[in-house]
């Protein structure tokens, strides 16, 4: 192409570019002030990660270091069990998914397709979960635990968190929506229910099923009372109960706090970006937009 040409198609893309409109330009600033409100905490814990302990801990502080060191991540690392808290997680969080995922996807096409007695008042059990606080069942789940024996177990803390009365009920009314007359061309032909489940349904809903994949993991990855509760080995720690004992003789270790805490989000963040638009087709798909 020449370099005519080139000036040419130049010319005509400028002559066509309209000027931004006033709504436009307010919607654009409104979305950098969102997004500043996002990044500054994550900005804010990245430059305290890179200051000293006594720079970390001054009053009042400031946002950059006066003396950049990366002390605190290479304190962390000396003295922190970080990869054994990262694989503990990474255990817990993948089996709960696992276990939710499987679970939730029978029991929602069960209620979804399915008539039985008492189909009601079951779904009504279910859905009561909803109204329970998971921290109202604290107690009363680690005195069951503890009578199991799966104290100090990964069991114990992975048991518990797979309960998903929020993600029956999603993938419930996913299923609803399912064409039937799919599910009885299916079954004309000779297909049984499983079949029918594993290769019909199944594969339509995989936009919900990885929404629920994704949100299931995060809770578990960033669950911090219910292993504090249920563990006090500390080879079984997870990231954010690991993080939490970052402390000496002179308290909280500020730097060290950031630097663990950026860790324990740096998986999330990379869950985000490789998934993100498998993220935005399943707020879309189950209705989670808002929640």
């Amino acid at each position: 192409m020449t370099t005519t040409a080139v000036q040419t198609r130049k010319r005509s893309r400028d002559r066509t570019r309209k000027p931004w409109t006033p709504s436009q330009i307010v919607l654009t600033l409104l979305g950098v002030a969102v997004s500043a409100v996002f990044v500054a905490p994550i900005a804010a814990a990245l430059f305290t990660s890179l200051k000293s302990e006594a720079e970390a801990a001054e009053i009042p502080p400031h946002w950059l270091p006066k003396v950049w060191t990366g002390q605190a991540w290479k304190a962390l690392w000396e003295t922190g069990n970080i990869t054994n808290w990262f694989i503990n997680s990474l255990v817990v969080s993948v089996c709960v998914t696992s276990v939710v995922l499987t679970v939730s996807a029978l029991a929602g096409y069960g209620f979804a397709r399915t008539e039985f007695r008492g189909k009601n008042v079951l779904m009504g059990i279910v859905m009561s979960g909803l109204m329970v606080s998971p921290a109202v069942l604290g107690v009363p789940l680690f005195t069951t635990v503890q009578q199991m024996g799966m104290v100090d177990t990964y069991w114990g803390m992975i048991l518990p968190q797979c309960a998903p009365a929020a993600m029956v009920y999603i993938l419930y009314k996913f299923f609803q929506g399912v064409p039937r007359e799919l599910e009885e061309a299916a079954f004309i032909d000779g297909a049984g229910r499983w079949r029918v489940f594993f290769t019909i349904v199944v594969p339509l809903a995989r936009p919900s099923l990885a929404a629920v994949g994704i949100f299931t993991f995060i809770a578990s990855w960033n669950n911090f009372l219910w292993p504090y509760m249920v563990t006090n080995n500390p080879d079984l720690m997870t990231m954010p109960n690991g993080i939490a004992t970052v402390m000496n003789s002179y308290g909280i270790q500020w730097a060290q706090l950031m630097a663990g805490g950026l860790m324990a989000g740096l998986p999330l963040i990379i869950v985000f970006v490789f998934f993100q638009r498998q993220i935005v087709a399943g707020v879309a798909h189950t209705g989670l937009a808002g929640q």
